[in-house]
């Protein structure tokens, strides 16, 4: 009778998770029952759109409601969401590279109808007729990213300026004001794309080690691999911060490099010093002086519950600096320094390798700095930079977490590359 009865709880409960969630994939279930209990009030419209939807757009609808943040959950419409699913599938079905791409790829960064804490604009139908004709004459992906690039700023009619409403400005809030910054002009970009069926994403900083400011950019996904692109485009993975980027401090959150997710990594999106978290985690009084009022202001107002999600990309933008550098023509007069600082004169092992901001000055001038590579680098991995031959240098050495800050002054030599050794002394 026992076990009868065991049998009948198991076979309700399997028939009413096959009820409540038809053609969902079993590893949605407990994700949607939590989702829809967030949603509160606004559930009804949550199960409406996982109940409309077509059957080969359920898992794709599924992922979306799993992963909402609370905020949509309890504010966005079942229609909403239905056009931005059934457009999506449009271009899967329509673009061959969209077709190709694994559903972890499609699901997080093609099906999502947002990047960060825009608002949440019904773009994807606008945006699918707006730039198909740039993906349809393409012959693939590269082709239809570029075209795409080269032809969304008179599409939409928008361009940078500072006077915008808002820093996460909307797509359409965008193009009714006809001007948005790097965070507005790259949510448009990377919408465009996803609505032909490009996997895209943002990627930013908050802060660039130089204390210049910070940017936002887009993100493509090509053959397995993130290249990056801008609004105003050179061609990929090249632009005028490739520098600052190549520069970012792999220790320090603050300047570390950041790419959005729509499902949840663990890890909030820093990519923006208006972004609500990233103030957590800042040391305010390891900022230069003028920026530490404002930014204990936004520690003030800052908001502990992370929404928008990210991963640490920092060392991938090191190595696209370092490779730009070594492929880069050295003049006459110039080497390439090879950069590494030891705590100890130990110097064939890694251990000993310590990660320090290096400033290179000649006189007086600071003309060059970077961070030299941590124990955890490859043994082959230096700072590179460009010096003149056979001229005089100052390297500051420095890390205030250990309270380091030292000095060195060599000569180059005249060959093309030069070892360079920082050692430190107690």
């Amino acid at each position: 009778m026992n076990k009868l009865y065991l049998i009948g709880i198991l076979l309700l409960f399997t028939w009413s998770c096959t009820t409540n969630y038809p053609n969902v994939p079993q590893q949605y279930h407990s994700l949607l029952d939590s989702a829809l209990i967030k949603a509160g009030d606004n559930a009804p419209e949550m199960e409406k759109a996982l109940a409309e939807s077509a059957k080969e757009q359920k898992e794709g609808m599924a992922f979306l409601i799993s992963y909402m943040p609370e905020r949509d959950l309890s504010t966005l419409t079942a229609d909403f969401l239905l056009e931005n699913v059934d457009y999506t599938y449009k271009a899967r079905e329509k673009y061959r590279w969209c077709a190709k791409l694994p559903d972890s790829v499609f699901f997080n960064e093609v099906l999502p109808y947002a990047n960060v804490s825009e608002d949440r604009d019904v773009w994807r139908k606008d945006f699918y007729e707006r730039f198909a004709k740039y993906a349809d004459n393409s012959d693939n992906m590269v082709e239809a990213i570029m075209s795409v690039a080269r032809n969304i700023k008179d599409e939409v009619d928008v361009e940078y300026n500072t006077k915008r409403s808002r820093v996460d400005i909307s797509p359409l809030q965008a193009m009714k004001e006809h001007m948005a910054t790097c965070t507005g002009l790259s949510i448009l970009l990377t919408d465009a794309y996803r609505a032909v069926g490009i996997p895209s994403r943002l990627a930013g900083t908050a802060m660039w080690t130089n204390y210049k400011g910070n940017h936002t950019w887009s993100e493509v996904w090509i053959d397995g691999e993130w290249q990056f692109i801008e609004y105003y485009p050179d061609t990929l993975n090249q632009s005028w911060f490739v520098a600052d980027a190549g520069k970012a401090d792999p220790n320090n959150m603050l300047h570390w490099i950041y790419a959005a997710s729509y499902k949840p990594t663990g890890m909030p999106y820093y990519a923006a010093v208006d972004a609500p978290y990233i103030m957590q985690v800042v040391d305010t009084n390891k900022l230069p002086e003028q920026m530490r009022p404002r930014f204990e202001e936004m520690k003030n107002e800052a908001t502990p519950e992370p929404y928008i999600w990210g991963h640490n990309v920092t060392q991938r933008y090191i190595d696209i600096y370092q490779e730009s550098i070594k492929n880069s023509k050295l003049n006459d007069d110039e080497l390439m320094a090879n950069i590494v600082v030891f705590a100890d004169e130990d110097t064939s092992v890694s251990e000993s390798r310590l990660s320090c901001r290096v400033d290179v000055f000649e006189g007086d001038k600071n003309i060059n700095f970077g961070y030299s590579p941590r124990k955890t680098d490859d043994m082959n991995q230096f700072l590179q930079l460009k010096l003149k031959k056979e001229s005089n240098y100052r390297f500051v050495v420095s890390n205030p977490e250990k309270q380091i800050k030292q000095e060195f002054t060599l000569a180059t030599e005249s060959a093309s590359t030069q070892d360079i050794q920082l050692i430190l002394t107690n």
